[in-house]
């Protein structure tokens, strides 16, 4: 009975051990299951705070530098700052977000934008006419009244006009005025009267043939252009400098206008944007031209991109911007005989002179003959006069088959005497007196010495 009781009593401790293992093993999975449980939770508050914050960062700062990159494309969009704690599905919601946003603001400022211009297109046309008519009126104003106040109101209602022609054609309005083919240095003449200090503007006439005109349909935009450019150069440029402006004709390629000022320049961004401008981009938002709008480039880009014009800005060797605007050959024409030129229009600069006729010099005042049976000689270009010497003038004036023989003092006084002893003579005998007679040995150079300085 004894070893019964020793086996009955070694089950039931082997039974108590195997009980006492699996309590252990128990515990020891409930406890790491604890621990994992709370690891999970932590992890999962690690990644909720994390998702937390990206959408806060979302909503504060990406989708804000989503919208500014938009119109300045050097802004920098951030990413995510806690990539490691968020699932890629999180980080793909998140983007998704972004681009969402993003699209929703491009989709509304092109909804504003439309509507923006649609009422500055209907406010400019409107605009547009009555300055019209005010120029019309200034106009017959001008002939019943010598009131040179009437010549500036015109002049400042001639800026309004500008302004407001800008507008409309940044508004991808028509440009409101329809011409002629016209004469290119009269376009020039145009767009300098349109410009604030248009006196400070220098023409260079250097086409080889001055009647060179542009199409009708280009001349007004080719205008509106170019008064764009001068306006910006004088801006930006000090009054006591000029601005050169420089009309160059390339065989086949059409022509250039050339527009340098010694302003302040620009530095690398700014003529990148410029450029960007220039080159006509498909659009351009009312927003994004600054506050207060920088209109001109703009301008200037529309009529480039629907007139088909070409226009680049560089560093100019005056120190300022040289523009260009190059006009190409299918919009060129040449003008009939028949159609007379602007008596302001600057002639073309000649570089070598005629070999029928010399150039004149600056002592010379007569005008140079003409050629029998030829074409006049080219006018030379505008330059200072010097004083003549008394034997050119008495030259020019004298008969041809006479030499004027200068008289003495003791000659002068001689007739002098003669014309008064005469009147004496001619008052005693008549009695009322009369008015002398011209005396016919006055000096040629004594009767109308200014006269000629003045031609």
């Amino acid at each position: 009975m004894g070893w019964i009781v020793a086996v009955i009593a070694a089950a039931a401790a082997v039974a108590a051990a195997v009980r006492a293992q699996n309590s252990a093993r128990a515990e020891r999975i409930a406890a790491a299951r604890a621990e994992l449980a709370e690891r999970q939770a932590k992890a999962a508050e690690a990644r909720t705070a994390a998702l937390t914050d990206e959408i806060r960062q979302l909503a504060r700062e990406r989708i804000p530098a989503a919208a500014l990159a938009l119109s300045h494309p050097t802004a920098k969009v951030p990413g995510l700052r806690e990539a490691a704690d968020i699932d890629g599905g999180s980080a793909r919601l998140l983007t998704e977000a972004v681009q969402a946003a993003r699209t929703a603001v491009v989709e509304e400022r092109g909804r504003v934008d439309a509507a923006a211009r649609a009422a500055m297109r209907g406010t400019s046309a409107k605009i547009q006419s009555l300055l019209n008519q005010s120029q019309q009126l200034l106009h017959e104003l001008q002939h019943e009244y010598d009131d040179p106040r009437i010549l500036q109101l015109d002049f400042r209602n001639e800026l309004a006009l500008r302004r407001t022609q800008a507008t409309a054609v940044l508004c991808d309005a028509w440009p409101g005025l329809a011409r002629q083919n016209s004469p290119l240095v009269e376009i020039v003449l145009g767009a300098q009267s349109r410009v604030a200090g248009y006196e400070r503007i220098k023409v260079a006439n250097h086409l080889r043939d001055e009647r060179l005109a542009l199409v009708a349909r280009a001349a007004e935009p080719l205008a509106i252009a170019l008064a764009e450019v001068l306006a910006n150069a004088t801006a930006y440029s000090h009054p006591d400098t000029d601005v050169q402006v420089t009309l160059q004709q390339s065989g086949g390629r059409g022509a250039f206008l050339v527009v340098d000022d010694a302003g302040i320049g620009m530095d690398g961004d700014a003529l990148d944007r410029a450029r960007a401008l220039l080159a006509g981009p498909p659009e351009v938002l009312l927003t994004e031209l600054g506050d207060p709008p920088q209109t001109g480039f703009a301008v200037v880009g529309r009529l480039v991109l629907q007139y088909g014009f070409n226009c680049h800005i560089e560093d100019s060797p005056f120190g300022g911007m040289r523009t260009i605007l190059r006009v190409p050959a299918h919009l060129l024409t040449v003008l009939e005989d028949n159609r007379s030129l602007s008596a302001l229009a600057p002639k073309p600069v000649r570089t070598q002179a005629s070999p029928a006729v010399p150039a004149p010099t600056e002592q010379e005042t007569a005008p140079v003959p003409q050629p029998a049976g030829g074409e006049a000689p080219a006018l030379p270009s505008r330059r200072r006069r010097a004083p003549r010497p008394a034997p050119a003038r008495a030259a020019s004036v004298a008969a041809p088959d006479r030499e004027q023989v200068p008289r003495t003092p003791e000659q002068a006084g001689a007739s002098w005497a003669a014309l008064q002893q005469g009147t004496l003579n001619g008052r005693s005998v008549a009695g009322p007196p009369s008015a002398p007679a011209p005396d016919d040995h006055d000096h040629p150079d004594d009767r109308d010495d200014q006269g000629d300085d003045q031609t």
